[in-house]
């Protein structure tokens, strides 16, 4: 499995201690963060780790930010992301099963080192279950591709 791993100067020392734990798990890592506290704008490692899981040299991505919010949202202006900020395990679980989430993100000021390893654990554990799940990331790319859901058109 090969991950990329995006930060901004806010989440430096939470970054190398993900990194190192994916490593340690047998995960490569790509690493397109920064390693300085100097100001860095996190839609840059954002769109970075998307753009590598989206071409498929990534197969999925850990992004870390202050919240997780911002570079969660970068991430997600790429066709075919799916990122989530998770705070917990249990959301970050959910969102692979459900959302069939392809990047992860939490905030390097909202959660812990240990709660992040289990943060990342959970959602590397999970499955996307399909069925049902399916249906709604179909609409959801539909939206993506046309900018519009027909369903919601009819409104």
């Amino acid at each position: 499995m090969k991950l990329a791993i995006g930060n901004d100067h806010a989440a430096v020392e939470m970054k190398k201690e993900i990194k190192a734990y994916l490593e340690g798990r047998g995960i490569e890592v790509i690493d397109v963060g920064t390693d300085s506290p100097q100001r860095f704008n996190y839609p840059l490692s954002g769109y970075r780790a998307a753009k590598l899981v989206a071409s498929g040299r990534a197969d999925g991505g850990v992004l870390i930010c202050g919240t997780g919010v911002g570079i969660s949202l970068a991430a997600n202006k790429v066709r075919g992301i799916r990122a989530c900020v998770c705070s917990e395990p249990c959301t970050a679980r959910l969102s692979k099963q459900h959302n069939n989430a392809n990047i992860i993100a939490f905030g390097a000021r909202i959660v812990g080192v240990e709660l992040a390893k289990m943060i990342v654990d959970a959602w590397l554990e999970a499955r996307f279950e399909g069925g049902r799940h399916q249906e709604r990331i179909d609409m959801i790319q539909e939206i993506e591709d046309t900018q519009g859901l027909r369903a919601a058109d009819e409104l």
